[in-house]
This record gives structure tokens, C-alpha cells and sequence, in this order.
């Protein structure tokens, strides 16, 4: 009979089994977001670098890929533009102290007492035990404008009185040192006093601000304590290296 109904059964097996309602995509492939959190004292650096080896390990099939995608997503990102921002920084900073002293030799001078801040820097944070955020990394970028300053200072007066009086570069450098020491220490105590709300601060965002003030102040002190001995030195070999490079163009 035609109009007889034939059982499911009779051609099929089915089964209830419990199944997601809708089906996210990215792009056009079928996905699934796996949720993490971190330990208390955890840095999500090394935790994604944990993750990252983890799925490797899994040797899963090449129709199967992952990746990080919110928070984690956007931490690696800034990582990943890090050392172009702080090479452009340098870079900029270097052109306009060349065009600034019509010398290729002396701003190198400047920007070696930039290595002691950021080192001053990172030891303030490994003692305080604050993660090198990307507010802590403000904080060594904002180094670069503040402690160049002092070989400024410095460099700056020695070129002068060099000029000027005729004084040899040990002597020069001697007395850039003397008379620079003073306003050296004022703008240095100021940055350093203008840098203590931000690690004392406890009221709402504390947290967020205190990597920016311990970079700042950790930078500060070191490269205050080193720079007052190195820049001299660092200026009177650069000094010398030049008139080397003068005399051997002459020669040939």
C-alpha cells in the first residue's frame, strides 16, 4: 500500500547524543576557543612559550593549526614590534644629535649611557618583583629622553670649552665634569622625586603605574651612579679613535 508509513528503523540507526547548538568560525574553518588563566606570580610570556611547545608536542595533523587570539594575541604582537621600536627610537635620537653637534663620533658618546638605564631598570624590577610589562617598557623608552641628558650636559660644555679656550680633550672633559655635576644631580633628583608618586601611589590603577615608576627610578639610580665615571672615558676614546681616523685620511 502506498500510503503505508515505513519505520525509521527500518532504513536508519539513529542515536541522542548531546551536541553543540551553533558551530564558530574563523575565516572559514570550523573553531574552537581553548580559555586560560594564569597563576598568581605567573607572566604570560613564559606561559605562552609553554603552550606553544605543548601543541607541538601533540604533533597533531597539518589540517589542524592554532593560535592565540585575545590578550595573548595582542601580548605577542607588541613583542614582536619591540626591537624596531626601540632601534627607531635610538636611530631618531642619533640623527638629531649628529645634526645637533655636526659629528658622527659624539653622539655615540650620549647614547652609551642609555645600556646602564635600562640595566638599572630591569635589576629595580627583578628586585621588586615586578613582570617587565609593556608599561615597564614605557617606562625604559622614557629613559632614553631623560638619561641622555647627562652625557648632554657633559659633552655638551666639554665641546664648548674646548673651542673656545683651546683646551685639550682631557681637560675639557675634566672641567664639563666639575661644573656639570651640580645640575646633573638636581635634574636627576627631580626625575627621581617627580617618579616616587607613581611606586607610593595605592588608590585606584595603582597597580598599572608602579612598572612605569620602578623602571624610571631603578634606571635613574644606576645609570646616575655609572654614567658620572663612564662618559668621560667612553669620550675620550671615541675622541681619540676620530683624530686616529684623521690622521690615516691624511696620510693617504
Amino acid at each position: 500500500n502506498g500510503s503505508a508509513l515505513v519505520p525509521l528503523a527500518a532504513m536508519a540507526r539513529f542515536s541522542t547524543d548531546p551536541s553543540a547548538i551553533s558551530i564558530n568560525h574563523q575565516a572559514t574553518f570550523p573553531a574552537i576557543t581553548v580559555s586560560f588563566n594564569l597563576r598568581p606570580g605567573a607572566s604570560i610570556g613564559p606561559v605562552t612559550q609553554q603552550i606553544s611547545q605543548a601543541v607541538a608536542a601533540l604533533r597533531m595533523p597539518a589540517s589542524i593549526s592554532g593560535a592565540f587570539a585575545g590578550t595573548a594575541a595582542a601580548f605577542r604582537e607588541s613583542m614582536a614590534s619591540e626591537p624596531l621600536l626601540i632601534l627607531a627610537a635610538l636611530l631618531s635620537v642619533y640623527v638629531v644629535l649628529g645634526m645637533l653637534y655636526e659629528n658622527l663620533v659624539h653622539p655615540l658618546t650620549i647614547l652609551s649611557t642609555l645600556p646602564s638605564a635600562g640595566v638599572g631598570a630591569l635589576i629595580a624590577l627583578l628586585l621588586t618583583h615586578t613582570e617587565l610589562s609593556i608599561i615597564a617598557l614605557i617606562g625604559v623608552l622614557m629613559l632614553i629622553g631623560i638619561v641622555k641628558k647627562n652625557a648632554i650636559m657633559m659633552i655638551d660644555f666639554a665641546i664648548a670649552e674646548g673651542r673656545q679656550h683651546a683646551l685639550p680633550p682631557e681637560e675639557a672633559i675634566v672641567r664639563a665634569g666639575l661644573i656639570r655635576f651640580r645640575p646633573i644631580m638636581m635634574t636627576t633628583v627631580a626625575a627621581i622625586f617627580g617618579a616616587l608618586p607613581l611606586v607610593l601611589g595605592s588608590g585606584y590603577g595603582s597597580e598599572f603605574r608602579k612598572p612605569l615608576g620602578i623602571s624610571i627610578i631603578g634606571g635613574l639610580v644606576f645609570s646616575q651612579v655609572i654614567t658620572l665615571y663612564t662618559t668621560p672615558v667612553i669620550y675620550l676614546w671615541l675622541d681619540r679613535a676620530s683624530q686616529r681616523l684623521r690622521r690615516r685620511r691624511k696620510h693617504a
